[in-house]
Formats: C-alpha cells, sequence, structure tokens
C-alpha cells in the first residue's frame, strides 16, 4: 500500500457532510484527492475551504450529477484524462428521496435513489476499473448502511409500492450486492473491494432534513471510513462488508449467487454496458 501523500483519490458527494469532511482529512494527510459534486459554486467553495485549512494544493474539482449517467460517463472520461491511475475510489455520493411519499425518477427514467445511490457508482466503478489497475494495489470502498431491504426483482423501481426508506435501504444493499461481485471479479488482481456503514445517523444535512435529529458525528463516520479505505491491516481484505471498524454480516440476499447474478444482468442493462 503506498503513502497517501503518493495517492489519488476520488471521493463522490465530496461538497458536504462525510464526503467532504473525508476529503479534508485526506488532503492534510498529503493526498492528492479529486472533489465531485453537483454544484459548481459548492465544488469551488469546498475546494477552496479545504485548501485554506489544509494548506494542500494537490485539489481538483469535477462536477457530475449523479442522477443522469450520461454525466457519469462524462466523470469517468474527464478524470482519465486528467490522472493516469487511481489508488483510492470512495463512492460516498447518496440521497433520500421520496419526501411525501413521492416517488422520483432519474434522467434516464429509473427510480432516483436506485438511480444514484447505486446504479450511478456501479457505472462509475466499471468505467474507472483501467485507472484503478494503473493504481494496483488500489481500494474501492462504497459508503453503504446498516439499514439494508432485500431487491424484489420483479419490481425493482417500486413503480407498484413506493416507499422513501424502502428504496434507501434497498439501494444500499445493492452496493454490497456489487461489493461482493466484483471483489470475486477482480480476485485475481490487486484491487480490494469493500462496503461499510460509516456511523448510524450522523448529524449530516441529509440525515437532519429527513430524520430531524443524529445519533452520532460526522468525525466518528470519517474514522471508520478512513480505516476502511487506507487502514494497512486490511491489506488484500476484499469482498466484505464492515459495520464501522468491525466486519459484519450484511443481509442474507447479499451473499446469493443467483440474486448478484440477476442483479449484475439488471445493471448492466440498464447502464448501457450489456453486451
Amino acid at each position: 500500500m503506498k503513502p497517501l501523500s503518493e495517492q489519488t483519490i476520488l471521493i463522490t458527494g465530496s461538497t458536504d457532510g462525510l464526503g467532504k469532511a473525508t476529503a479534508c482529512e485526506l488532503a492534510a494527510r498529503g493526498a492528492t484527492v479529486l472533489i465531485h459534486g453537483r454544484s459548481r459554486e459548492r465544488l469551488d467553495a469546498t475546494i477552496a475551504e479545504i485548501a485554506k485549512s489544509t494548506g494542500s494544493r494537490k485539489l481538483s474539482g469535477y462536477l457530475a450529477d449523479l442522477a443522469g449517467l450520461a454525466q457519469v460517463r462524462r466523470l469517468a472520461e474527464e478524470v482519465a484524462k486528467a490522472h493516469d491511475r487511481l489508488d483510492l475510489l470512495i463512492n460516498n455520493a447518496g440521497i433520500i428521496t421520496g419526501r411525501g411519499g413521492r416517488r422520483e425518477t432519474s434522467a434516464d427514467g429509473y427510480e432516483l435513489t436506485f438511480a444514484v445511490n447505486y446504479l450511478a457508482p456501479f457505472l462509475l466503478t466499471r468505467l474507472l476499473l483501467p485507472l484503478l489497475r494503473s493504481g494496483a494495489p488500489s481500494r474501492i470502498v462504497s459508503v453503504s448502511s446498516v439499514g439494508q431491504s432485500p431487491i424484489d426483482f420483479a419490481d425493482v423501481m417500486l413503480d407498484r409500492r413506493f416507499d422513501p426508506m424502502r428504496a434507501y435501504t434497498q439501494s444500499k444493499l445493492a452496493q454490497i450486492m456489487f461489493t461482493v461481485d466484483l471483489a470475486e471479479e477482480l480476485r485475481s488482481e490487486r484491487i480490494a473491494v469493500n462496503a461499510m456503514h460509516p456511523a448510524s445517523l450522523m448529524n449530516t444535512k441529509m440525515v437532519m432534513e429527513s430524520f430531524g435529529y443524529s445519533t452520532s458525528t460526522i468525525e466518528e463516520g470519517v474514522e471508520a471510513l478512513l480505516f476502511v479505505a487506507t487502514s494497512p491491516s486490511l491489506e488484500g481484505i476484499t469482498g466484505r462488508y464492515f459495520n464501522q471498524k468491525r466486519e459484519a454480516r450484511a443481509n442474507p440476499q447479499a451473499y446469493d449467487p443467483q440474486a448478484r447474478a440477476e442483479l449484475k444482468s439488471l445493471s448492466e442493462r440498464l447502464a448501457g454496458l450489456a453486451g
């Protein structure tokens, strides 16, 4: 594992909350940090703030709305043009939608939570694999949740019965299923793939708007995320799910090969990767 000062790291959703705090900590430790956001104003402000607080000049920003797969593809292209390798990809961006029970859709017509929380990182990770191979030994970490619901493949987009929390927990389990699948696929390569739950109900904007209260801090989440993403003790550990710093068991569907194969086939079709 390379020293952080020699690593190039992309963090999605890093203009606020856990992503921003993690980016700041990694920048302070000397890493080259690629900041992603969907607002140019917030992206520029975040880079300026982190540069001021850490003194880092190894920061760059990437603008993309993960609710559109065309923008996910553009993000991957822009990162590949500017960098010849990635040492760490943190799929952190996430949303909770459907306040008031209203189902929303992405630019591609998919249920919005599934599209942003799962399908976007699925496609982005796939497109960035060449850079991660160039950076090997490298790591991919997906920020998931202890809240997990099995996928009903007869109603993945929740057209029939939409519930905001089911949409969220389904998307988080899908992340873990992808993690297990990809780890098996890359087992012969030096790319570790893991998913983790950083902390329960951190005091982020998303949590406060959705629940109105918090039970843990962003700092606790950063500590756990950095452990999974950077700890030398996890060298070679792949295909696992962590509850903060402890390895844990995800929902049983994550370990069902048939369910994972069905999700992979669906994801490749929806993301335009089939065939």
